[in-house]
């Protein structure tokens, strides 16, 4: 018997207990009763951002710019492949502009940037847009 995945909740930080088995029946906050993996990326903020890294599902950050060309084309893509990575990873994004004390302490130094989380730690980082194809490779590489 596997033990049950510890993941935040997207909407008000607080961990729940899912079982694998269950990640796909679309499983709810035991406290706010919102959904727990949503089909899209999630917003990380200065606030969340810490409380979002907890958990046994990896986490992908898309720090990006509203400013930024790259990042506005990388937008559909990124929430394609939220809907695609449902239940094996979390996606978010991260405004740089919104969050540049954040964006700093991650030693964001283009746009956009990719960053992988497992377990609260950074194992991967990406810089560039890339296609779907190519994001999901990269992901696979990375054991996704």
């Amino acid at each position: 018997m596997t033990e049950p995945l510890l993941i935040p909740c997207p909407h008000c930080n607080g961990l729940n207990r899912i079982p694998a088995a269950r990640l796909a029946d679309t499983p709810r906050c035991g406290r706010c009763k919102a959904e727990v993996l949503p089909g899209q990326p999630i917003e990380l903020t200065q606030a969340n951002f810490a409380s979002q890294l907890k958990g046994d599902l990896p986490l992908l950050v898309d720090v990006w710019a509203d400013w930024c060309g790259p990042c506005k084309a990388f937008a559909p893509t990124f929430h394609q492949a939220a809907g695609q990575l449902q239940g094996r990873c979390r996606l978010g994004k991260l405004d740089s502009e919104a969050h540049r004390q954040l964006a700093g302490q991650l030693g964001i130094r283009s746009i956009p940037s990719l960053l992988l989380f497992k377990g609260g730690r950074e194992v991967a980082r990406q810089s560039g847009a890339l296609p779907l194809p190519q994001l999901l490779a990269w992901l696979a590489g990375q054991g996704l």
